[in-house]
């Protein structure tokens, strides 16, 4: 196990930047080649952190003459445990906010409002006076923490509680976070420089999620599929 964090620590931090620089910042990497190393510039995408999450699962399997599915299947039920305590970090942070909203639980994101945000003082009398109540929003690290994190969590463990065919815990963590994360994007703010893609609704991280929830569906028919076939064989 310790070593399988070393790999898969790195794969997660390699891939995620790779994929928040191919996903969200392509643009500013045809300007500036550099910008793929400039940690301090951007973030980290899910989605490119999956990626290298898998390539670092492929090469532990390798060394260590494990199955990749006996590594991804004892994996994918502990997942959720980083998930959900890395969307309560970007809510300690004041990051990746939601939309604007009235609903009685909306919160006030000053970082949203002015960069620097508790640190302006004209952020936090205005906020003093209740003149930024009208911008107020959907606290939507909290709902990926609870969807991504705590109920896929709980999907996972009971799911892989018993005996399962090879694939299946995978595929059904690949299709539990991409209808998780699809639903969750509705509430959550898109990056201000991509925005939305189409019709005001969809973004870049539904269109990431969509493979997710299609490939988790085609794994689990195919873990079962095969798992049928070998047992009448």
């Amino acid at each position: 196990v310790g070593d399988f964090l070393f790999y898969g620590m790195l794969g997660v931090v390699v891939g995620g930047r790779l994929g928040y620089v191919f996903f969200y910042g392509w643009d500013s990497l045809l300007q500036d080649p550099l910008f793929l190393f400039k940690i301090t510039q951007g973030g980290m995408s899910f989605h490119g952190g999956l990626l290298g999450a898998i390539a670092a699962v492929w090469w532990f399997g390798r060394k260590t003459g494990k199955n990749f599915w006996q590594v991804a299947d004892f994996v994918c039920p502990l997942v959720p445990v980083g998930l959900g305590l890395g969307r309560i970090g970007n809510f300690v942070g004041g990051e990746l906010w939601g939309k604007l909203s009235d609903v009685p639980w909306a919160m006030i994101f000053p970082s949203a409002i002015q960069a620097g945000g508790w640190n302006s003082p004209e952020i936090r009398e205005a906020w003093l006076s209740g003149s930024l109540d009208h911008l107020a929003r959907h606290p939507s690290q909290l709902y990926q923490a609870f969807g991504e994190g705590l109920l896929l969590f709980i999907l996972l463990a009971f799911y892989s509680s018993k005996p399962r065919p090879a694939a299946a815990v995978s595929g059904l963590f690949l299709l539990g976070y991409g209808c998780f994360r699809f639903m969750a994007e509705f509430f959550r703010e898109p990056d201000g420089h991509i925005g939305y893609l189409a019709g005001h609704w969809l973004t870049m991280g539904m269109i990431l999620s969509l493979p997710m929830i299609f490939g988790g569906i085609a794994l689990m028919v195919y873990a079962y599929r095969r798992a049928n076939s070998l047992s009448r064989s």
